[in-house]
């Protein structure tokens, strides 16, 4: 049994993993009922790592001009989003999104050496 609170009443953020050791720091797991939790996480730099990850992901959802400050709309969007992923591959959807993070960031650097022109 998982003890705190539950994502939107189903899903548990304590038993996702990160396993790419450079993201633990920046990949925040806190349980809450909902990506709503109304803390400025912009006040000081790297504060945003303190945010949880579906949070971040909502408010990622908040732009272009017709969505800025829709927030309840952006977690009605991320709650249908994890129920079709949950139905369609029956795990849990925040570690899916986890595992998006980690797949999507760069493996390796490469700069350019030389001059142009």
């Amino acid at each position: 049994r998982v003890h705190g609170p539950l994502l939107f009443r189903r899903w548990s953020a304590s038993e996702v993993e990160v396993s790419d050791l450079s993201l633990q720091d920046y990949i925040s797991k806190k349980n809450s009922f909902l990506p709503h939790s109304l803390v400025r996480y912009n006040v000081k730099r790297f504060r945003k790592a303190q945010c949880p990850i579906v949070e971040r992901l909502t408010n990622s959802l908040m732009y272009h001009g017709r969505n800025n400050g829709k927030k309840m709309m952006a977690v009605r969007h991320v709650k249908s989003c994890f129920e079709i992923i949950s139905l369609v591959t029956d795990q849990n959807p925040i570690q899916v999104l986890v595992d998006a993070i980690q797949k999507s960031g760069p493996r390796e650097d490469s700069t350019r050496v030389g001059t142009a022109g």
